[in-house]
């Protein structure tokens, strides 16, 4: 049982570790950033790996690790295979943090979150 009586829920704790995890490699965080400002169409892996200077074997490599963990989403186009940021993996992130964050115990104010975004 977790604090406050509530039970925890382990898978979904287990996920959102596996993918900070995954966002803690510096390349795999370029190439979210990357993705989610070509929203919602995306890039092709060629591209992905001229704008951020990765060798094809190392950005597959990345690629990989954040497709596994629900945060790209690729799609083959006759030769090519585009990559877009995966909005549902990210929205079940943000929203994991958000529940604790900012309603159960209003650690930070959700206004603020919004207040620093414009400034």
């Amino acid at each position: 049982m977790g604090r406050r009586g509530k039970l925890v829920d382990e898978p979904q704790v287990a996920l959102h570790a596996r993918q900070f995890a995954a966002l803690g490699a510096e390349p795999r965080l370029r190439i979210l950033r990357l993705l989610l400002a070509a929203h919602p169409t995306g890039l092709v892996a060629g591209d992905i790996q001229t704008e951020l200077e990765i060798p094809a074997s190392t950005l597959s490599h990345h690629l990989e690790k954040l497709r596994a963990e629900g945060l790209v989403t690729p799609r083959r186009e006759g030769p090519f295979l585009w990559y877009r940021a995966s909005t549902g993996g990210l929205g079940e992130l943000v929203r994991f943090l958000y529940a604790e964050c900012c309603t159960r115990n209003r650690a930070i104010e959700p206004q603020s979150i919004l207040e620093r975004k414009r400034s």
